[in-house]
């Protein structure tokens, strides 16, 4: 189990009225509902971070070797993943400078 530790927030009184209203409804308590809400947009934030960072590598990337594929080229091989899925016949486009 992991260890926890106490953590103040402070709420304005709107903002803790709509998180009390919304723990009643769910039949949770204020602390379940503001943990969760904690948890959830950690989880996001982070995935959006990795996506920013493998976005930054890939620009690196291409800065450095040049390789890419073209938005045509992008395209063709997302309609033929849509008509069937991917196999060898419909593997990523290769990349060229």
């Amino acid at each position: 189990m992991a260890t926890t530790s106490t953590t103040s927030l402070k709420l304005d009184n709107e903002l803790k009225e709509r998180v009390q209203r919304l723990a009643a409804a769910r039949r949770r308590s204020p602390h379940w509902v503001m943990r969760e809400a904690v948890e959830q947009y950690v989880s996001r934030e982070e995935k959006q971070e990795k996506l920013r960072q493998n976005a930054l590598a890939a620009w690196d990337h291409f800065q450095f070797t040049g390789l890419h594929v073209t938005a045509a080229e992008a395209d063709a091989w997302l309609a033929r993943l849509e008509a069937g899925g991917e196999d060898e016949e419909t593997g990523a486009p290769e990349c060229h400078v």
